[in-house]
Order: C-alpha cells, then structure tokens, then sequence
C-alpha cells in the first residue's frame, strides 16, 4: 500500500515537473518569436528611414520629408486595399462635405467632355441655376485660374468655399460668338438623396441616390406624407454607390421590425458588431420592390440583401457591385486622416457581399419596353353600330369610363406610363408590386 501511495505520488511530481519544464519552453519560446518579431519590427523601420533619407539626399528634384512620408503614405494605404487610403487636408474636408449633405458652392454637376471641363446641370433653385449657367456650358476659366488640364475634383475645391462669397465662372456657350463671364454668389448648397414620386394612386416611388445623414430621416417623412395612399413601395437603390452604414441600418428597420440587419467581423473582436431591428421604428408593412444594378454598392447593397433575407422585398434588376468591407476614418491631425478597413459585412443569413453582390430575385437588364403597336389588330370600336362607351357617375358626376388623365399624369412627382415605357426595369417593379397588392388584398 506505501508502495503504491508512493508510486502515484511520485507520477504526480513527475507529472508535475513535465508541466513545469513544458510550461517554461513555451514561454521561452514565445519570448524568443515577440524578440524576434521586435527584430523585424526595427530593421523594417531602420530601412524605411534609409529609403527616406537617400530619396531625400539624391532624388533628381529637391523634395521635403514631409512631401515624402505623404507620398509614403498614400502609397502604403492604397496597397492595403481598393477602398483604404491617407486622406490629405482637402480630401477629408470633401469627406465631411458628403456626408453632412451640405457645402457652400455654385450648385451645379461638372464633367469632363473632350478633354473640356463641361457643366452638366445646373441644380435647381440654386445660385448657378439663377445666374444663367446651362447644360452644356464650356467652363475656360475659374476666376483667372484656367481650367486647362484642371481635374474635376481640382475645380470642384476651387468653386465650392463661403456662403455669400462672389465667383466668376467664363464659359463657352453654342450660338454664342464670344466667351460669356458669369458673376455668381455662392449659396448653401444641399445635396438631395431623396426623391420620392407616386406611380398611380397607389405606388410610391422612393430613389435614394446616397447614404448621407438625412436618408432615413427623409425617407420616414415621404412614408408618413403618403401613408393613407400607399399599398405598395419601390426602392430604387441603382448606381447608389453607398454611405453611411447607420442610415442603411435605419432604412431597414423602417421595413423590418425584428431580427438582425447587418453584421461585421474583424480581424480585433472590439471590432465585431450586430445590428438588429427594433419594432419601435418600423413604420409600413405593405409589399416593397427594390430595383439595383451593377452601380449598388455597400450601404445600398447592405439594405436590398437584408430585405432579400428577411423576404420582405422582392429585388429587380441586375447583381450589385460587391463591396462588403468596413472603412472607418481616424483622424491623424486637425486637418489629416486615415481611411482603413478594419472589417467585413454579414447579411442576416450569415452570407457575405465582399466581392460577391447580392444578386436580384429577378434579372431584368436595363432598356426600354417595346410599345409597337399592331396597326392590324380589329378592336369592337371598328365595328360598325358598336356600343357607345358607358357613361357612369362618379361622385354625382357624369363621366367617361377611361378618363383621359395626360394632363395630371405629367404634374412634378408624378411617374407617367410613358416614363416606365422608357425604363424597363421600373415597368417590371411596378407589375411586380401591383400582383402583391392584389394578392394582399
């Protein structure tokens, strides 16, 4: 029996000691990975800095170390990935621009045609719009700055600065013999991401453009305006190239009232987080399509998945852009930050949209309906003694059964058959909902 105490005492203190002689190689030889990783660390560092210093000593161009760490910078970050990068002073001024939704500037969207930088549109109501600026209007120079080789986002700083401040845009204009000058003031500019019209009586139209702050917010005003009317929803997210993830998440929920919207997952688990609906903030149930394409991305392709996991909306249209990553902004400076992604989105079916897309419950491609009519067809009006068309009373009035409504059809905010006709992707959305809201009932 001592034999035997003796015995298991003594496997204990070998096993003991085995533990002991482990536990203390594996913190050898994590202490020897961390100095060897801190080796690597310093002799990355120390040859950065070399490369720094030669550049700076011999480069053909006399150039500042603090030119090169930017250039360092912004090389390094957008390496990591497409959508990270060092956003200098007036990049992350443009950052705060376009996601507050307002700015002070001339109201008008620019491009380069023909190598020219040429007005789109002038935005209505705005200060270009009342100072006479047109479509089409070449743009030569902005104050006494030429707009040769100028880039777009070069002019868009120049032309956008203080509410009341004076600016002179000179502009070529077809049928003009000279260049015309254009003295402008600028206004507040504020970007609208929600347009919102009414296709029948009982349709509403909602194209949400971008994720800035006011979307869901905007979003709930249309809703609320027109809820007595409304028994069906379209969603037009197309060539909507994303925002802010909270607005997208509030989008949702105004349609979903439980279950999870939207997950992220990072490399640091501070970094995971989920999203879910509240019933408190949804506010309409009836049947929803939602039109995206190709142009869908991130915010916008957040809110047509979830909807499409949740079943509440049927998606028309063609597979999104495929822009699944978190980026998020850490200021460096007052002036200075950084874009970095720091995690991946999740639907609620646990599927990821990272260089995937959602794809659309229905595929239609984009283009016009085919309205030719067949001038061989014989209707009962061709008939001779045909019926006369039934008079019925409407509200004590007598009336022609089919109305000719031409006329409030084409009022602002209405969505006319002839509009749909030019856009087959809405005309299926808009067959689509009326089939749900008959089934509904």
């Amino acid at each position: 029996m001592k034999n035997k105490k003796f015995i298991t005492l003594g496997f204990a203190s070998a096993s003991l000691a085995l533990a002991l002689l482990f536990s203390t190689n594996v913190f050898a030889s994590s202490a020897k990975a961390e100095a060897t990783k801190e080796a690597s660390r310093l002799q990355a560092l120390a040859k950065f800095t070399k490369v720094i210093s030669i550049v700076e000593q011999y480069n053909v161009d006399s150039v500042t170390i603090e030119d090169l760490m930017d250039k360092a910078l912004e090389g390094m970050l957008s390496n990591l990935d497409a959508h990270s990068n060092y956003l200098k002073q007036k990049d992350y001024k443009q950052l705060k621009v376009q996601t507050n939704g307002e700015f002070g500037g001339l109201g008008i969207t620019v491009g380069v045609r023909n190598g020219a930088l040429t007005v789109i549109a002038p935005i209505e109501g705005t200060p270009a719009a009342k100072a006479g600026l047109q479509s089409g209007d070449i743009i030569l120079k902005i104050n006494d700055e030429s707009t040769l080789n100028m880039t777009i986002d070069e002019a868009v700083l120049i032309m956008r600065g203080k509410v009341g401040e004076p600016i002179d845009l000179m502009i070529i204009r077809e049928g003009e013999l000279k260049p015309l000058t254009i003295h402008i003031i600028r206004g507040i500019i504020t970007i609208q991401s929600v347009y919102a019209k009414t296709i029948g009586d009982d349709i509403l139209y909602l194209r949400v453009t971008s994720f800035d702050k006011k979307v869901a917010e905007d979003v709930t005003k249309e809703i609320n305006k027109r809820k007595a009317t409304t028994k069906g929803i379209i969603l037009d997210l197309r060539n909507n190239p994303g925002g802010l993830l909270d607005q997208a998440v509030d989008l949702v929920d105004i349609f979903v009232d439980k279950g999870d919207i939207v997950s992220q997952k990072g490399r640091n688990e501070a970094d995971a987080k989920t999203y879910t609906a509240s019933k408190s903030k949804t506010i309409t149930n009836v049947p929803m399509v939602v039109l995206i394409n190709g142009g869908s991305a991130s915010a916008s392709e957040i809110v047509s998945g979830s909807l499409q996991d949740h079943k509440r909306a049927i998606l028309v249209g063609q597979k999104t852009f495929g822009k699944g990553s978190v980026q998020v902004i850490l200021p460096i400076t007052e002036d200075e930050a950084i874009k970095l992604t720091i995690a991946r989105y999740y639907l609620p079916s646990g599927r990821t949209i990272q260089a995937v897309g959602v794809n659309p419950d229905i595929e239609v491609f984009p283009g016009e309906v085919n309205t030719k009519k067949n001038n061989f067809s014989i209707k009962e009006s061709d008939l001779k003694k045909h019926l006369e068309e039934e008079l019925i009373k409407v509200d004590g009035n007598e009336t022609i059964k089919e109305e000719k409504e031409a006329l409030e059809e084409a009022k602002k905010g209405i969505i006319t058959p002839e509009m749909m006709n030019k856009d087959i992707q809405l005309k299926e959305g808009v067959d689509i909902i009326k089939a749900l809201i008959i089934i509904k009932g």
